[in-house]
């Protein structure tokens, strides 16, 4: 009995180092399997969709308190400002549902692509509805891709515009020689059409307009603006990088169905000739023996 224990011990460390390895190589197979242009693409589309969704929507309802504190204290001359706010608001929160989900999806397609690709001649198969899938997602992403154009040109505009501010108080603070008083340093938000022009007081002169560039509700709605521009410039980013990623995958899903179908008419042809082979054989043996 005792010399029977070393070589079942040697046994068990020999069955333990190929579980091991199993586990090992297992994990070196999925490591593979991670489509990681998709990844770093989805954790950039995410990114750039929050910051240009939460910080859009607090900049914008800081502009709104802006305008209501500063430049139209009648409730009905700035009404139409507020409803265009609230629809925009719920435009972003629209865009950042879509867009989580999407990207999921975009993630998915990725694996499964990638899955594709690793496995040609494997028991996976790509079908056609497949193709047309990553067709259809190249063609969706490419749409999505110049909405977001759209999008990060817009959001530009109230950074334009708060900068013309920012400068503006900035001048006043070191003024031009041939300016006699900084009262006469204004700025006119009516021209903007952000309110219309029988607004009161409708524009903001001097030490009123310092006070204004002095107020959190300034100052942070100018910088969440430039950050909501800086993620809708990102999403953009991830979406090209996205089109590339779903054109290559979809070539390569095309060649490997090509691959595929080449192959298996070569197997075809192999086994039909075989088969012929086999027939004139066993009809060469039949005639002999008769």
């Amino acid at each position: 009995m005792d010399g029977m224990k070393p070589e079942t011990t040697a046994e068990e460390n020999q069955d333990e180092r190929e579980e091991s390895k199993g586990c090992f190589e297992c994990c070196i197979k999925c490591l593979g399997g991670v489509p990681y242009a998709s990844l770093v693409a989805t954790i950039l589309c995410f990114s750039g969709v929050a910051l240009f969704c939460g910080c859009g929507h607090v900049a914008l309802t800081g502009t709104v308190t802006m305008v209501e504190n500063h430049f139209s204290r009648i409730t009905s001359d700035h009404a139409t400002l507020t409803d265009v706010v609230q629809i925009l608001q719920y435009i972003i929160y629209g865009i950042a549902c879509f867009f989580f989900l999407y990207g999921i999806i975009l993630l998915a397609e990725g694996f499964y692509t990638t899955s594709a690709v690793k496995e040609m001649h494997s028991e996976f198969k790509t079908t056609v509805c497949g193709r047309c899938i990553s067709a259809m997602f190249v063609f969706l992403t490419y749409i999505l891709g110049l909405g977001w154009l759209g999008i990060f040109g817009f959001s530009a505009v109230p950074v334009f515009l708060f900068y013309n501010m920012w400068t503006t108080c900035g001048a006043m603070k070191s003024p031009i020689a041939n300016l006699t008083s900084v009262d006469n340093i204004c700025v006119d938000v009516r021209q903007y059409g952000i309110i219309p022009w029988n607004a009161t007081p409708g524009k903001a002169c001097g030490s009123t307009l310092s006070d204004i560039c002095n107020t959190s509700e300034f100052y942070l709605s100018y910088h969440l603006y430039i950050v909501a521009c800086a993620g809708a410039g990102a999403t953009v980013i991830a979406l090209i990088h996205y089109l590339m990623i779903l054109a290559a995958n979809w070539a390569y899903l095309k060649g490997l169905c090509q691959q595929t179908h080449a192959y298996q008419d070569i197997k075809t042809r192999d086994d039909q000739e075989l088969q012929d082979v086999q027939s004139r054989s066993k009809e060469g043996l039949n005639s002999s023996y008769s």
